[in-house]
């Protein structure tokens, strides 16, 4: 797996993403440390990773456990450090997976099998972030 990033200079701090499987990501800045404002920031693509991961992990799980599974959302949210390196230190995640007669202990399962075994962004954050989740489930 590869990427490379590109500053967008002189002005900003634009920086554009190619990823080895072909797409194409910016990143930005706020105004106060220089940036434009265009894009996520990157600390930002790092949660959204995670929650993408995970989602992917539960999706996957509840298909193959014959669930009937119709939508599947992660809400998360990050607390860092105060001082450098401001890594992650609480990450909360909240899943709203709706279906048709879906099981909670299904569902629970595949949320528990994504953080504890299948996440690799969940694994990475967890060595210096407290990692809560909360699931919702709704009927389609």
């Amino acid at each position: 797996m590869q990427c490379t990033v590109e500053w967008n200079g002189p002005e900003g701090m634009l920086f554009v993403s190619k990823t080895g499987s072909g797409h194409v990501v910016a990143m930005d800045g706020a105004p106060e440390g220089g940036g434009n404002n265009l894009a996520p920031r990157p600390m930002e693509m790092i949660l959204t990773g995670a929650a993408g991961c995970a989602a992917y992990d539960v999706v996957l799980i509840l298909k193959r456990s014959r669930q009937d599974i119709a939508h599947c959302n992660v809400a998360i949210t990050g607390e860092r450090a105060d001082t450098d390196p401001k890594v992650f230190t609480k990450i909360h995640f909240v899943f709203t997976v709706k279906g048709k007669n879906l099981s909670e202990k299904v569902v629970e399962r595949a949320v528990n099998l994504s953080h504890t075994k299948y996440c690799s962004a969940v694994a990475m954050l967890e060595k210096t972030a407290e990692i809560t989740h909360e699931i919702k489930i709704l009927e389609a």
